[in-house]
């Protein structure tokens, strides 16, 4: 796997896609091991249109050896670099009538363990005793996330739509997008393929029109210890 050229496209662009990391095997075991969950804990969210988990791989920790195959971890070590570990994960399961969309947003919040006055860290929210926080700039310019495909998703069913290079222009209002001198961009993924992107990079998603789901498993990478008494709320090597 020569990942030279992906390293490249995150660093110029923001984001890449790297297909056929998960065989349609090691799919159907996440697949099937999310669905024998208990789904009543606080921290699923379930509706008509969005089926969602946060902290993912804390509450199903058997799913983690599948999650992280040598694939990813090859991946993190080569694009990221060797001192990366998991700060968040959150799956997401748009059904087949989802109507979900999202409008165009960076990522400027990471979640951790309480809620402390520090100086750059604010504003603050609080989900379901869940904290996040926006950090200050360098510690989300220094964060991976890697979304895990467990469908195919195209522009049909709600495949993210970004704004290439804007991850290199600090925080980015959407209101303030400039469609003159930007362009949209749709990635496809396969199932079973991944999209890696930069958190600051300014992404959206349309409704689904074609009837057919979209899973996605995401997960954000970082090397940096936060301040202080402050700690990642899902660290983990």
């Amino acid at each position: 796997m020569d990942l030279r050229n992906h390293k490249e496209l995150i660093l110029e662009k923001g984001f890449t896609v790297i297909n056929n990391i998960f065989s349609n095997e090691e799919i159907e075991k996440i697949s099937e091991t999310i669905q024998n969950i208990d789904t009543s804990k606080d921290t699923f969210r379930k509706s008509e249109d969005l089926f969602a988990i946060r902290q993912f791989l804390k509450e199903i920790p058997e799913i983690k050896d599948l999650i992280l195959n040598d694939n990813i971890k090859t991946i993190v070590k080569e694009i990221f670099g060797d001192n990366y570990f998991v700060v968040k994960s959150i799956y997401f399961d748009k059904p087949e009538k989802s109507n979900w969309y999202v409008a165009y947003h960076q990522d400027l919040t990471i979640s951790v363990d309480k809620k402390i006055e520090l100086i750059n860290f604010g504003p603050w929210t609080t989900k379901q005793n869940q904290f996040a926080v926006q950090p200050p700039l360098d510690i989300l310019e220094n964060v991976y996330t890697i979304r895990i495909h467990l469908d195919d998703t195209d522009k049909n069913n709600g495949a993210l739509k970004v704004i290439p290079k804007s991850h290199s222009k600090g925080i980015y209002r959407p209101e303030t997008i400039d469609w003159n001198v930007e362009t949209e961009e749709i990635c496809h993924v396969e199932k079973g393929g991944i999209m890696i992107m930069k958190p600051l990079l300014l992404h959206g998603s349309n409704r689904t029109t074609n009837g057919m789901k979209r899973r996605v498993i995401h997960i954000e990478f970082s090397d940096i210890e936060l301040p202080e008494k402050l700690k990642w709320s899902e660290r983990m090597d």
